[in-house]
């Protein structure tokens, strides 16, 4: 059955791929994004330029923040709102605490709100590995306590969560949760780590590596994170956070090593201290998302960084030399 979704942050990274896959199986997207200037617009633009040619897709430009904007959408009559959209990175979030307390606790609750005035049962929320912290205990399990989040960031996702679970408890909507793990591949983000590392090493210029290379991270491909996705919101039911990772962590320097090897060039490394913010790793615990979901992460990081050069090369590279 057709159905009619809202999606915030839809011009984005998680956003875009989303929109398409939702259109592909017949669905209605209408993507929310204010084309935060966190990077280049154009950058958005291009991220969605296949998805306005499409009937099923309009793109409202709007912050989550705006009520009156948010309520006109859902008054139009939507099946589930997938609440991708926030102010993303936890560096950042340490330079502007208050403004991403604003825009990720605050534009969720106005979400939220509408979704309960229009009667919107179904509500997917994007969370993130971050509200894990330095958890000891590994691979991160959704059971684990997650009241340590060492970055403004990480706690304006926890408090997200929480946000979500009392809307659950008091108008019955049916929320899901997904910890999203470290996402790459095709559009990703140009401010982290596998984008920023493939353009500097393309350019022969050093890249800057934190810490002695045995930070590790459980990156997660594109397609697997949206097949987990597409998942979540086809069995959106009840109260449920999921893990949504690769759950086979790669240390640093793992990565540069991999990196060097699908673009054919060698890295120049310059060592820098670790960021305060930054967890020493993240490591999903998949088996709820496997049993309850069936989602089943299939590229390695080996071929995930294949398919990000070969799009890099296409794209970014060319959209440099042109400008």
């Amino acid at each position: 059955m057709s159905k009619k979704f809202l999606v915030t942050g839809a011009a984005g990274f998680i956003g875009s791929h989303l929109c398409e896959r939702l259109i592909a199986e017949g669905h209605t997207a209408i993507g929310l994004d204010n084309f935060d200037p966190f990077y280049d617009r154009k950058i958005k633009e291009s991220n969605i330029k296949t998805l306005i040619k499409s009937d099923k897709f309009k793109v409202v430009e709007g912050d989550i923040r705006d009520a009156a904007c948010v309520n006109s959408i859902c008054k139009i009559g939507i099946d589930a709102i997938i609440h991708l959209a926030a102010k993303a990175g936890v560096r950042p979030s340490i330079a502007d605490p208050l403004g991403y307390a604003d825009c990720n606790i605050n534009g969720t609750m106005v979400l939220l709100e509408a979704a309960k005035k229009c009667g919107i049962k179904k509500f997917i929320f994007a969370s993130s590995s971050s509200v894990y912290g330095n958890n000891k205990k590994v691979p991160f399990s959704e059971t684990d306590n997650v009241d340590y989040p060492i970055s403004p960031y990480a706690a304006t996702k926890k408090a997200g969560e929480l946000i979500c679970h009392t809307y659950h408890h008091l108008y019955k909507t049916d929320i899901t949760c997904l910890r999203y793990f470290t996402v790459y591949g095709p559009r990703q983000r140009p401010d982290l780590a596998i984008h920023k590392f493939a353009k500097l090493i393309e350019q022969g210029k050093p890249i800057p590596v934190f810490g002695d290379g045995s930070m590790m991270r459980d990156f997660t491909y594109i397609d697997d994170i949206i097949d987990g996705t597409v998942a979540a919101i086809n069995k959106c039911e009840g109260y449920e956070i999921y893990n949504l990772g690769e759950s086979r962590p790669v240390r640093l320097d793992k990565l540069v090593e991999e990196i060097e090897k699908a673009l054919g060039k060698k890295a120049i490394i310059e060592r820098r201290p670790v960021p305060p913010g930054d967890v020493k790793q993240t490591y999903a615990d998949i088996s709820n998302g496997m049993s309850k979901l069936g989602y089943n992460p299939k590229t390695d990081i080996s071929k995930g960084l294949q398919y990000f050069v070969e799009w890099f090369r296409k794209t970014v590279k060319v959209e440099n030399e042109c400008s």
